[in-house]
């Protein structure tokens, strides 16, 4: 017994050995990402590597602010990514659920093609997407834009699917012979079981929408709309570019994905392995 639990603990010093050196280049850039926030622009050339925090980040943060209107940025893309996430979760779930749990003509066909879509890159359906929204429907500039055509997310109704199809079909047919509803048994029974898996698909959800930098570029055009990344974008010109501002914009922006990763951990990390144990 005693053999045993020095062995455990060999192993968690091992383990610990081999990934705090990982955690620690995990974590450098970001650490000089805040330091070369409160640095002035010139600091941030310096030769000598810089390591301590300056006290420069208030002057940058106002610089960012006058140059970009960083606040209202920050507010759209934050409603932009929460009711993204809420919306896109639920309806990949509702596609998971009818992939995972009815028969239908043409399903295997369907899949297929929803993996397919995987597979295929942003930079190919761009500009029709953008034809569509802008010049047909005539969206440009709008909320609708932001967040619609990107809210059908095939990864997550493939990660959905598969938290669904795990679960015991027999605890929906008792479900249906006490007479409740399809929807309520979706709504009351299957999502419940499956908010391990949510939590990961918002957390993925919310940081594509956060880090989103091309569609939102492309379709709005009028300062007021700008999300914060776009807004960051702006701050580099032909002739001069406000690296201060650039460095305090990029930790504001890494800073609520996270304290959202540090909350749902838990759920993320059970929600990416569900799959391996079946």
């Amino acid at each position: 017994m005693r053999s045993k639990s020095k062995t455990l603990l060999w192993q968690k010093i091992t383990l610990h050995a081999v990934l705090t050196p990982l955690a620690i280049i995990w974590l450098f850039p970001l650490w000089v990402m805040f330091v070369f926030s409160t640095m002035p622009d010139y600091g941030i050339f310096s030769p000598d590597i810089v390591l301590i925090p300056s006290t420069n980040f208030i002057e940058n943060f106002k610089n960012l602010q006058a140059d970009t209107d960083f606040l209202r940025a920050m507010f759209i893309s934050i409603a932009v990514a929460v009711i993204y996430t809420i919306l896109s979760v639920f309806l990949t779930s509702m596609a998971g659920w009818a992939l995972a749990r009815y028969r239908f003509a043409g399903k295997p066909f369907v899949i297929a093609i929803i993996l397919g879509t995987i597979t295929l890159p942003f930079a190919v359906v761009v500009i029709p997407q953008f034809i569509m929204v802008a010049r047909e429907f005539k969206l440009a500039n709008t909320w609708i834009a932001l967040i619609v055509p990107p809210l059908f997310n095939s990864l997550g109704v493939l990660f959905m699917r598969q938290s669904f199809s795990m679960m015991p079909g027999e605890l929906f047919d008792a479900a249906r012979v006490e007479g409740v509803k399809e929807w309520q048994i979706f709504l009351r029974v299957a999502l419940p079981l499956a908010r391990p898996t949510m939590a990961a698909l918002a957390i993925i959800l919310f940081l594509a929408s956060w880090n989103n930098y091309l569609w939102p570029l492309l379709i709005n055009s009028r300062p007021g709309m700008m999300t914060a990344p776009v807004a960051l974008g702006t701050l580099i010109g032909l002739t001069k570019v406000s690296w201060g501002g650039i460095m305090a914009g990029a930790v504001l922006l890494t800073a609520p994905i996270l304290v959202i990763f540090v909350l749902l951990q838990r759920h993320f990390i059970a929600g990416i392995t569900a799959g391996a144990v079946k």
